[in-house]
């Protein structure tokens, strides 16, 4: 796997990105590295840089994570993975032989909805795939409905300009053939189970899974995001990453304001 290194810190971070992209999508987080930690972008394999996996199997590319983890020779790894990135990060803990410190799942699909199955079949599926995915206007018209009523654009589709559309259906095909939250249940790992305000509905339900599944996890919600907080709340994802207890800190007094203000109007009426 091909990865990136961003800083020069002992506290160490590895980056597992989504479903049809690569490492450049955590490029926004570079300007919030703090100066004691390193963030290292990775390719999973196929995507970007890195080379084919040994064989198209989630068995497969889990070793390639975990082999990476051990690479970056670091006493303990924080792993970031967003969308099917942190199946491969919850996955990845539990071979990882104890280096992982916490993982921080960011807006996860615990399993995959019906409308992405249909893309991983042959002949209708994968002409499913190609007029959604596989052109600029298919793209265009796919962001534009994700992005309907939103004050706030955000190019959902941008990744899939420059991606190899058959391995992405590939890692289609992979996540339809697993277990769902039964493949990390029980997991002992630290887990913040982050998501945008605004995420899809399958992201709600699939934070509420995997929370009833880890015993170690907590639910955090970026205000403002949908399923791309990376780029649409930066600042605040930056401080759930390197900063996690002074973030969780203040959304908890955020809360008790809110709280407060509402406790405060109904006395008064």
């Amino acid at each position: 796997m091909r990865v990136e290194r961003y800083g020069t810190g002992a506290r160490t971070f590895l980056c597992l990105h989504g479903w049809g992209s690569d490492h450049t999508v955590f490029a926004p987080l570079v300007a919030h590295v703090p100066a004691d930690a390193s963030l290292y972008g990775a390719d999973l394999p196929g995507c970007g840089a890195s080379t084919m996996p040994r064989e198209w199997s989630a068995d497969a590319i889990v070793e390639e994570v975990v082999e990476t983890i051990h690479r970056l020779g670091a006493e303990r790894v924080t792993l970031v993975g967003h969308c099917g990135g942190a199946v491969f990060g919850l996955l990845a803990a539990r071979n990882a032989g104890g280096l992982i410190e916490r993982i921080v799942a960011l807006d996860p699909f615990a399993y995959l909805p019906r409308y992405f199955r249909l893309f991983t079949g042959e002949g209708f599926g994968r002409r499913a795939y190609d007029a959604t995915f596989a052109n600029a206007l298919g793209r265009w018209m796919t962001n534009r409905a994700l992005n309907a009523g939103r004050a706030q654009q955000t190019d959902l589709t941008a990744s899939f300009g420059a991606t190899d559309h058959e391995v992405a259906r590939l890692y289609l095909q992979l996540f339809a053939a697993m277990n769902g939250v039964e493949e990390v249940r029980g997991l002992r790992t630290r887990v913040d189970l982050v998501y945008g305000a605004q995420t899809f509905g399958v992201v709600r339900k699939s934070v509420a899974l995997l929370r009833g599944a880890l015993p170690r996890s907590r639910a955090i919600e970026l205000k403002g995001a949908r399923h791309m907080p990376i780029t649409e709340a930066t600042a605040q994802l930056a401080r759930v990453i390197f900063s996690p207890e002074r973030a969780v800190e203040g959304e908890q007094l955020r809360l008790k304001k809110q709280v407060a203000r509402a406790v405060g109007s109904g006395l008064k009426t």
